[in-house]
């Protein structure tokens, strides 16, 4: 039984790699939010961070905090995501956000980029709070790409093309926005280090 476990979570690591790989078209339901230095227009902006386009990306480095928060909500989907990291970066993907008002990695799902984070338990690949990572893979300071799968509880994460998490949990069933954050350090608060998307791309499942 145990053998056969392992065989069936092997081939589902293997089937979501091979979708990962398959070109992203509108056909067959990809839609673009970011594409290089566009789509900005296509999240609402939360927070005093300086969401700017540059250098063929979206780009924010300074400011308190803050979200650009996608206007549609979404439920079940799949994400592609091209980001830069600084080493220093505290940053993430939101996902089925219960308010998109209060935006918290308690009321979202978070994949995160967090390199430095105090308890790497849940940082870079992992999902706060809930799907943990060993190792935790390092980000900073080159491009990454994230593809996670969000359908019904269960929740993949994919970074470079390695699987880092994968969970079944039912806190959050409520269709909701996603969110790009830019945030803080804890535990003084001090500003991370910039965060850079140059694409994002979503089909809904």
């Amino acid at each position: 039984m145990k053998r056969l476990s392992v065989v069936i979570s092997t081939l589902l690591v293997v089937i979501f790699t091979v979708a990962g790989c398959a070109s992203r078209l509108p056909s067959d339901g990809w839609v673009t939010l970011i594409d290089g230095d566009k789509g900005i227009d296509n999240w609402t902006r939360y927070g005093d961070a300086n969401w700017r386009t540059e250098g063929g990306a979206i780009v924010a480095d300074k400011g308190k905090g803050g979200f650009l928060v996608s206007k549609k909500s979404y439920k079940d989907f799949e994400l592609y995501i091209e980001f830069w990291a600084d080493h220093t970066t505290n940053s993430g993907i939101y996902m089925r956000c219960q308010d998109r008002n209060k935006l918290s990695d308690r009321s979202c799902y978070e994949a995160n980029i967090f390199d430095q984070r105090p308890d790497p338990t849940y940082g870079t690949g992992g999902i706060v709070h809930r799907g943990a990572v060993s190792p935790m893979p390092k980000a900073g300071g080159k491009w990454n790409v994230y593809e996670i799968y969000v359908k019904g509880p269960e929740i993949t994460v994919k970074l470079n093309g390695a699987v880092t998490t994968s969970i079944v949990n039912t806190e959050l069933k409520s269709p909701g926005p996603v969110a790009l954050q830019f945030g803080n350090r804890p535990p003084k608060g001090e500003p991370g280090g910039a965060i850079k998307w140059r694409k994002v791309e979503i089909r809904e499942l």
